[in-house]
């Protein structure tokens, strides 16, 4: 049964309890390219890195190409919903809150064709 993680930790956790981490560095990259929102995060990033490198991504894009970050959440598919229901007031806490939103999403993705396979 998959169980959403509350936060990036506990999801990065999951991912590599269940050894699926690569799976969801993989995931990550393909939707980015397909959104040409070239991004390259390397197999051997530690999720640490990863956070903080798709956090800075999701900054740039909320401050310098919106339309394109529409489009990534789009590819991506995160929950309409639960973009709206993000406070905009702080740039940086939102663009965390969307970086959590994608890993979340992206690990959906990861968990369900692993487990379905």
């Amino acid at each position: 049964m998959f169980v959403a993680p509350v936060n990036t930790e506990a999801l990065f956790e999951q991912a590599q309890a269940e050894t699926l981490y690569l799976n969801l560095i993989e995931q990550l990259n393909k939707d980015f390219n397909l959104a040409n929102e070239g991004i390259d995060f390397p197999l051997s990033i530690v999720p640490e890195e990863l956070k903080i490198q798709l956090h800075e991504k999701i900054y740039r894009m909320i401050q310098y190409k919106f339309a394109e970050y529409l489009n990534l959440l789009y590819i991506i598919d995160v929950p309409e919903n639960e973009i709206k229901q993000l406070d905009g007031s702080d740039l940086v806490i939102l663009s965390e809150q969307v970086a959590f939103l994608i890993l979340k999403r992206e690990w959906q993705k990861v968990w369900f064709r692993n487990y379905y396979k």
